[in-house]
């Protein structure tokens, strides 16, 4: 069974990659789609994140690394996946997950698997990150190693 673990993931964070881990055991496999929207502003190059992504994942067979830039239901259609994988921090991650499964379930009838963070990751996020990279600041502490 294939699950799809998708974001823009700029940066990814060690909050995702706690979602992914506690995940691997439900899985086969975990295909990790790093969107790519033309309209949105990124940090860091779809290369780049796949290139970190990858290099985190490069010991664990089980993880495949791809980029996509059409919607999450078509990704989730070509990599025959079952579930899509999504991490909530907060009632307001909750609300917006709970509509785009609602969305996927009607478009493709395909089911999301919500797991919530953990307390110690749950006010991490890509932007909070990126705008400490802006000032300057260490960000190691939330980035996986």
């Amino acid at each position: 069974m294939t699950g799809i673990f998708t974001g823009s993931f700029d940066p990814f964070t060690i909050g995702h990659d706690d979602i992914v881990r506690r995940a691997l055991p439900l899985f086969d496999k975990i295909v990790i789609g790093i969107g790519v929207n033309e309209r949105k502003k990124y940090m860091f190059t779809a290369d780049d994140r796949m290139a970190q992504i990858s290099r985190l994942y490069a010991a664990e067979p089980k993880i495949e690394v791809r980029t996509y830039n059409d919607l999450t239901i078509d990704f989730a259609r070509r990599e025959n996946a079952s579930y899509i994988i999504k991490g909530v921090r907060s009632v307001k991650d909750f609300e917006y997950e709970r509509e785009q499964a609602d969305i996927n379930r009607q478009l493709g009838g395909i089911e999301t698997l919500l797991l919530y963070s953990d307390p110690r990751y749950s006010a991490v996020s890509s932007s909070l990150v990126r705008e400490l990279m802006h000032f300057g600041r260490d960000v190691r502490d939330f980035l996986p190693t």
